[in-house]
């Protein structure tokens, strides 16, 4: 009998010491969205293991507090939500996942929610930066590597974390693996850039990634009239092409000044533009006239 009465304590104390051992949801991102559900005054933690941005409805309002670090985000509904798309943006590489969330008040007995953990699925998007699965299989010795595939065009990349550089605060700008600062001449001759436009031409920075550059230019009207501005009047060998704004102003006014960036391939800006036609006297390449003493006789 005693030994039945230690027995059942024993088992009663381990019980009792043995840490709540919660119970995570594994949701696949297989480019469909996933559901989430809340529940009104709980927290639910969503666990993606990336640095991630969460784009919110202006719909949703006070209503949900989210919070991230760490590679989590923190869920909790102030009050009932209808069914709304959040976005879910990685920081680092720009790829998204969605979650659709709906939050209900909370039933009597009902256990809470347990965290969400979301995982690549098999048929998901490579991440740019990233090789496809099938990019470590051996490569012949005499056969060129396949150009590895990304998620986001390298152009689209270039030219976003441009423009942050230049118009968005510091702490904002996307961290984007592989890109580099690259040194640039600021008396840059542009005057074959835009040559029909009125506009003057100064080049500002410029970032490399693999064989594509990205130079920003600024470019300011010198008129008194309105400019359109349209990337088919660029002149050069450019890849591709994205104006800040889409007209200029008339010279002196705050709008008279936007910037271009322009996406080259395998060279920067300097390689990529037209060689300028110099006007020139065909009498300067002539052989000057030579003078002989015995001219006027010779005449005579």
């Amino acid at each position: 009998m005693n030994k039945q009465v230690v027995l059942w304590l024993s088992a009663a104390v381990v019980i009792a010491v043995t840490p709540m051992v919660q119970a995570v949801e594994i949701l696949r991102w297989e480019r469909l969205p996933l559901a989430v559900p809340l529940v009104v005054g709980q927290e639910r933690i969503v666990f993606i293991d990336r640095n991630v941005r969460v784009g919110v409805p202006a719909s949703v309002g006070e209503r949900l507090r989210i919070q991230s670090a760490g590679g989590a985000v923190y869920l909790r509904a102030r009050e009932s939500i209808e069914p709304t798309r959040l976005q879910l943006q990685d920081a680092d590489t720009g790829s998204l996942i969605l979650l659709d969330i709906a939050a209900e008040p909370a039933r009597e007995g009902a256990s809470p929610l347990e965290p969400v953990r979301i995982v690549d699925g098999t048929n998901a998007a490579t991440r740019y930066g990233e090789p496809t699965a099938d990019s470590d299989a051996a490569i012949p010795d005499n056969a060129q590597p396949a150009q590895t595939k990304r998620e986001t065009p390298i152009s689209v990349v270039l030219t976003r974390y441009a423009a942050q550089n230049l118009y968005a605060p510091l702490r904002t700008v996307e961290a984007a693996p592989g890109i580099m600062p690259v040194n640039l001449k600021r008396n840059l001759a542009l005057d074959t850039l835009l040559p029909t436009l009125p506009v003057k031409a100064t080049a500002l920075a410029a970032w490399r990634i693999e064989d594509h550059w990205v130079t920003a230019v600024r470019v300011t009207n010198v008129s008194s009239a309105w400019v359109d501005l349209d990337p088919r009047t660029l002149q050069g060998n450019i890849l591709t092409a994205t104006f800040q704004h889409p007209a200029l102003g008339p010279q002196g006014r705050p709008e008279d000044t936007t910037v271009v960036y322009l996406v080259t391939r395998r060279h920067g800006l300097s390689q990529s533009l037209l060689p300028a036609i110099q006007r020139f006297d065909p009498a300067v390449n002539l052989p000057e006239p030579t003078t002989s003493a015995h001219g006027d006789d010779h005449a005579q």
